[in-house]
């Protein structure tokens, strides 16, 4: 018997954490953390919360940057990987043919019949390379476009269409790209003209500042793409899945029918990492085009039975608990509600998005004191507005939240899919709390924006 025992480890250690992040992991982490307070023990999760030490809960709108789509623990999400480690399967053999990534290929597949065939990788980014290898491949063509202020991963070919110099800075040369805006049908047609682009990959929801693509742009670039023989990659690692409302981010628009559409996130349950790349037949066969190449484009631990059945145990309850339409009728619950608060707060500018992935912007008030206040905060550091209302709503109303990107006045709100009406009810009375402390022009929210300012100064 081994001597490895992980509750008893977690118990002599676990209030290290933060110490050993320090030493031994990324070292800005825990500095950061608690910079802005969020440096939290918590002890367990369940659904839409976690718990503290004291028994106190926190209801989680984030879902781990989307990955818990279903929330944490679901239980047959739990039971299914119980059960495939139980059945002990010949995993990753790599000379045979697994039953159980077929199978979640073809329920994948289902949710969108105008594709074919799934590579199974292990991450989202991961699912991005996929589809830029397979365009490139497929078209014969180097160059690869995407929009400005994309996210589509970290890795060096998905940092490639980056729309954030933040990230690209200092790890050049990257692959051949060029930026467009979303909605410009005109540049697109234009970087098209020079007949070198494989492919346009876009968010149909851009994850930073959650910005819904306008309306009828996915259809005209698929066409403009096709009249050129270049593909549409929709990246839909964070919308995919029911996040917006309909299975894919894509299909709210009619006669959207992308060449291959990248998923990942909420797929794993939050247990096993797992990314999928959803492709054409045509594209598919171009690249494994004889069994010389029957490995050009491999992972060591993709398609692995866990991972399979994590992705499979998703795709059931997703179904049966009918959460894609629920994600539609609480999302729009939520929006409506805090939409509706635009009127009455000055700092408060805009709420959009679809179904459960939600942006509130902030901006500059008209009122002379809140205004003076504001330019304090843009002058040490654009986005420190934002920041000043994620932090009470954790401290105060114990709701954890994000800033949707660096230097933005901006909220997202990606929760999990099972959150219902007295969730929307908490965060709402929390969210309308904050913005009175703000709006009364001291108190709590205030004092913590010139302490932000003093430390963004001090970080310069």
């Amino acid at each position: 018997m081994t001597g490895f025992d992980l509750t008893r480890l977690l118990a002599e250690r676990g209030a290290e954490r933060y110490d050993l992040h320090t030493r031994h992991l990324n070292h800005q982490l825990p500095r950061m953390l608690r910079t802005i307070g969020f440096d939290k023990v918590y002890e367990r999760a369940e659904g839409a919360y976690f718990w503290d030490a004291e028994g106190r809960d926190y209801l989680d709108m984030l879902a781990g940057f989307g990955v818990m789509g279903l929330g944490r623990h679901h239980p047959v999400v739990r039971q299914a990987l119980h059960d495939v480690l139980d059945a002990q399967l010949p995993d990753l053999t790599r000379f045979d043919c697994a039953p159980l990534p077929g199978l979640l290929a073809e329920k994948l597949l289902a949710h969108a019949p105008h594709l074919d065939r799934v590579f199974f990788g292990n991450s989202g980014t991961e699912a991005v390379e996929t589809a830029l290898k397979f365009a490139r491949y497929a078209t014969g063509r180097p160059r690869v476009l995407y929009c400005t202020h994309a996210f589509h991963g970290l890795t060096t070919g998905a940092l490639s269409v980056n729309g954030e110099d933040g990230f690209r800075d200092g790890f050049a040369p990257l692959l051949p790209d060029t930026a467009v805006e979303m909605g410009d049908l005109a540049a697109l047609e234009r970087e098209l003209k020079r007949g070198d682009v494989a492919g346009f990959v876009v968010e149909p929801i851009q994850g930073k500042g959650v910005h819904p693509a306008p309306p009828g742009f996915l259809r005209a670039a698929q066409e403009l793409l096709h009249r050129h023989k270049a593909l549409l990659i929709a990246d839909e690692v964070q919308t995919g899945l029911g996040r917006t409302g309909d299975f894919f981010a894509y299909q709210h628009e009619d006669g959207v029918e992308p060449d291959l559409v990248c998923v990942a996130k909420a797929l794993s349950g939050g247990y096993v990492p797992v990314g999928a790349t959803l492709g054409k037949d045509w594209i598919f066969k171009k690249v494994y085009s004889s069994m010389d190449r029957v490995l050009v484009h491999s992972a060591s631990f993709g398609a692995n039975a866990q991972a399979m059945a994590a992705g499979l145990a998703v795709l059931t309850v997703l179904e049966d608990e009918r959460l894609v339409a629920h994600a539609r009728h609480t999302g729009e619950l939520l929006r409506s509600r805090l939409a509706a608060l635009v009127g009455e707060y000055e700092l408060l500018h805009d709420v959009r998005g679809r179904g459960l992935m939600i942006g509130i912007e902030f901006g500059r008030p008209s009122s002379l004191g809140l205004r003076s206040r504001w330019t304090m905060l843009q002058a040490a550091r654009k986005g420190l507005f934002a920041q000043m209302v994620v932090v009470p709503l954790l401290q105060r109303h114990r709701i954890l939240t994000q800033v949707s990107g660096d230097h933005l006045e901006v909220i997202k709100l990606i929760p999990p899919l099972i959150i219902g009406e007295p969730e929307v009810d908490r965060f709402v009375e929390a969210f309308t709390a904050v913005m009175d402390d703000a709006h009364g022009g001291g108190g709590l929210l205030w004092d913590f924006g010139r302490t932000l300012v003093k430390q963004a100064v001090a970080h310069r």
